[in-house]
């Protein structure tokens, strides 16, 4: 077993004036490298709260997320955000792009960041472009681009640093049949640890593993 991700009684309490709110109520999960996990339930059941913990976006009320055997909340900020950066993936619903940059720029941007050199960033992007069936679109500015491609360009850019998981969020909870098909098929060929939320049932089939979450805790289906 190569056991990359555990989460360890992760509960999450949101205070609504006098009211708290218990979203998770112990949530506990293993992952080993290269495992496909999908996560359904309906709508406010914390499916997208527990992917953000999982990502280091938010912090849990209690519990342990344990990447690689160090318990990630137990570091400062700077030590979340390194994790979060290079080590998590993400692509959400709504694809976040930069409107002023164009397609290639967008996908760059994380290699760019962590001071990557120039030239080798720009020829990797290209090389995943072309991989998700994007190279006539390398100019292009996200509001020059279908909904379909503005999401492939997402999980480019998601995908460019080579993270150990990628976290999707909704993938195609934002687009239209036929650009929903489409980035089913490009999810379907990644390679390497994935989690998924998402509605969609075909997409949550693509993957190994389904849990659902009720009443607060995952259960496998």
């Amino acid at each position: 077993m190569n056991e990359i991700l555990v989460l360890e009684d992760i509960r999450k309490v949101f205070i609504n004036g006098s009211e708290k709110i218990e979203v998770l109520k112990g949530v506990n999960l293993n992952v080993n490298k290269g495992d496909t996990i999908s996560i359904i339930g309906p709508s406010g059941s914390g499916k997208s709260t527990l992917l953000h913990i999982i990502g280091g976006l938010e912090h849990p009320t209690s519990g342990d997320v344990i990447f690689k055997g160090k318990k990630i909340y137990e570091n400062g900020e700077k030590e979340i955000s390194d994790y979060r950066n290079k080590s998590i993936g993400f692509v959400f619903q709504f694809h976040h792009l930069l409107s002023d940059f164009t397609l290639l720029e967008n996908v760059m941007l994380p290699l760019l960041i962590s001071d990557y050199d120039f030239s080798k960033a720009r020829e990797k992007a290209i090389n995943i472009i072309e991989m998700l069936g994007l190279s006539h679109r390398l100019n292009h500015k996200p509001n020059q681009l279908s909904g379909g491609e503005r999401q492939r360009t997402a999980i480019a850019r998601a995908i460019i640093n080579e993270p150990e998981i990628i976290l999707f969020d909704e993938p195609t909870g934002n687009l239209d049949e036929k650009n929903a098909e489409i980035v089913i098929d490009v999810i379907k060929n990644l390679k390497g640890t994935m989690i998924i939320v998402s509605h969609n049932e075909r997409l949550a089939k693509i993957t190994k593993n389904v849990y659902i979450i009720k009443k607060g805790v995952l259960e496998k289906i």
